[in-house]
């Protein structure tokens, strides 16, 4: 092991207004869902404009399980979504008692594969979850053309992708039904947990909202600080427990007013490993191919080449030894027991994702790095990979 000090996969970047933010929330006694959090739901919907409407709750996979009820998805239906993403996506159709149907990906995005998605309807299909992998819009031109001609639902997993653009307009701005953001503690900004759910569909957001606490007809800080008695309730469907609290509500305030910035120091990094890792036998990550598309990097994934003369898991244990952290993204779902063994998935059915899988490794990439950190990075990729 290097003498350096470890270098790990990903670091959360918070400052001091996040903490004062959190430290007022606590203090103020109010520390469940409570104005910090209706500020940060008006502050994202402002960001993401249009229009939108933004609930805020306490993960992306709660997020996309209330988008999938509040577009109607019941027990037979099917939903189509990607093999190369992580389980969440899938395991939220099970939740209402639907089927994931898993399809294959593009070869240079990871991204989900309109052809696959075209193959893969029947007349079960409701809804297609496009995941936009690594901080990388999917075709989403074509993904929402599909959709309309087969009366389907689009919701975006856009856990990645904050802020991606599409042909210059923002993810979460689309025409799809309902967009769900992460910030989780290694995404672009974080809560430490938690999540938004984004859409212009009023009734869409109006069920979310109502689905989000327990199927009650109004949140318990409007009951509590009313000025007049406000204690009555009504419940009117079960629904769940994904409320945001405002002491995470207290740091996406603040993280959100640096996303800006944090995507600018994101995308200098992943040009400077383009620049330096280019003449390396490493496929490096796509970048966007449309006319105004902006890369929200999130993820920085590379595969290495047969050529190479090295498996990905010992460029793994190798960058390891050198005090640096990596990771794999992902272990694709076809591969995971639940779901090969559940529906029956055979590894000849998704060769892309397959063979991305064997090679992927994601280099380290986050906005707390230093550039001594990311010259350490490249230089233990140039040495393993003997340049």
């Amino acid at each position: 092991m290097s003498e350096q000090k470890f270098l790990p996969f990903a670091l959360p970047d918070i400052g001091e207004e996040e903490i004062n933010e959190v430290v007022d929330a606590l203090r103020s006694g109010w520390v469940t869902t409570g104005p910090k959090t209706k500020q940060f739901e008006a502050d994202f919907a402002a960001f993401i404009g249009e229009g939108v409407e933004a609930i805020a709750v306490n993960s992306a996979t709660a997020g996309l399980h209330l988008a999938l009820e509040a577009i109607g998805i019941q027990p037979g239906d099917e939903v189509i979504v990607p093999s190369y993403t992580f389980t969440a996506t899938a395991e939220v159709v099970r939740y209402l008692g639907a089927d994931p149907v898993v399809v294959d990906v593009d070869p240079a995005t990871f991204n989900i594969s309109p052809a696959a998605i075209r193959a893969a309807i029947t007349p079960k299909t409701r809804a297609i979850m496009p995941v936009h992998f690594a901080g990388l819009a999917c075709e989403m031109d074509e993904i929402i053309a599909i959709a309309r001609e087969h009366g389907l639902k689009v919701v975006e997993d856009a856990a990645h992708a904050l802020p991606t653009t599409y042909k210059g307009k923002l993810i979460g701005t689309l025409d799809s039904d309902i967009t769900v953001f992460s910030f989780y503690a290694n995404k672009t900004m974080t809560t430490g947990e938690g999540g938004m759910v984004v859409s212009k569909n009023k009734d869409i957001i109006a069920r979310c909202k109502i689905m989000r606490l327990h199927g009650i007809s109004r949140d318990a800080f409007d009951r509590y600080v009313s000025k007049t008695p406000a204690w009555y309730y009504e419940v009117i469907a079960p629904g769940f427990k994904y409320n945001m609290p405002d002491t995470a509500a207290a740091m996406g305030i603040h993280q959100l007013k640096k996303i800006v910035g944090f995507r600018e120091k994101r995308e200098a990094m992943a040009q400077r490993f383009d620049r330096e890792l280019a003449d390396l036998p490493l496929i490096l990550p796509a970048r966007p191919a449309d006319v105004g598309g902006q890369h929200a990097w999130h993820l920085y994934p590379v595969r290495i080449k047969p050529e190479a003369g090295i498996s990905r898991d010992d460029f793994i244990v190798r960058m390891a030894e050198k005090g640096i952290g990596c990771s794999v993204h992902f272990i694709p779902l076809h591969r995971q027991p639940v779901w090969r063994d559940g529906y029956q998935l055979e590894r000849a059915a998704f060769p892309v994702a397959d063979a991305a899988f064997e090679a992927e490794v994601t280099l380290p990439l986050y906005t707390r790095m230093t550039e001594a950190d990311q010259t350490r990075v490249i230089a233990a990729v140039r040495e393993i990979l003997g340049a």
